[in-house]
């Protein structure tokens, strides 16, 4: 049988020099033991136990690990994935921790029903995973958030992630962030009533003048007409 059709789930190790290759299924990454640095064409870091990752098919990369390590991999094969699938670096968190505790009690059983209702899971959250960096920006739209900060977040390139970014959501981050702002300025100023100063900073703007601009600019009337005209 072809590898690249068969489901996959075992303890890897690897060395210390750097190697390069690819392959024609998904792989995702748990680590156990130790760290591996990784470099893709967009994205290079060092992958660590809170952290889990996953890399697509047909994506060339690099790696080593630069201290004693074991790493839970579970190779998925291209049938199994939701399409047009990206690289993923995930946090560990209780969900994926559970996750891979489940994996490990497959771990070099080979093919099994389980293995394969768990990796229909993975792909499943996969797809419906958030990106961190989105996350990011629905806990900090309120602040003033870089490029370089977002794309950092994913490991991404800058040049790369403007583009990424506006596939994953139809929108540039810049535009993405005044939505944010826009809706929660649209909000306070309906169900408070707190002054348009008050929202201006809770928005993080640095004075009313500044925020009555922006929101002019973006919604062709000031806060105060807005507030009056939908309160009737």
């Amino acid at each position: 049988m072809n590898r690249s059709n068969q489901v996959i789930c075992d303890k890897r190790s690897y060395s210390k020099d750097i190697q390069s290759h690819q392959h024609d299924f998904g792989q995702f990454l748990f680590p156990l033991q130790g760290s591996l640095d990784i470099k893709t064409s967009m994205q290079e870091f060092n992958l660590t136990s809170d952290y889990c990752f996953y890399l697509p098919p047909a994506s060339s990369h690099d790696f080593r690990s630069p201290d004693r390590n074991e790493f839970l991999t579970l190779d998925i094969p291209d049938h199994f994935l939701p399409g047009d699938t990206d690289s993923m670096y995930v946090r560990l968190d209780e969900s994926w921790a559970s996750i891979r505790f489940l994996l490990l009690e497959e771990a070099g059983r080979g093919s099994s029903a389980a293995l394969t209702d768990l990796t229909r899971y993975v792909t499943h959250k996969l797809k419906a995973a958030p990106f961190a960096s989105i996350e990011y920006i629905h806990q900090h739209y309120k602040e003033s958030l870089s490029l370089d900060t977002l794309a950092a977040i994913e490991h991404y390139h800058p040049a790369y992630y403007s583009s990424w970014f506006k596939r994953k959501t139809g929108k540039s981050p810049k535009i993405y962030i005044t939505e944010l702002r826009l809706q929660e300025a649209k909000h306070l100023l309906l169900t408070t009533t707190w002054s348009i100063s008050a929202i201006s900073e809770e928005i993080g703007f640095e004075n009313s003048s500044s925020f009555t601009r922006w929101f002019v600019k973006w919604e062709g009337t000031t806060p105060q007409a807005y507030r009056m005209i939908k309160n009737g």
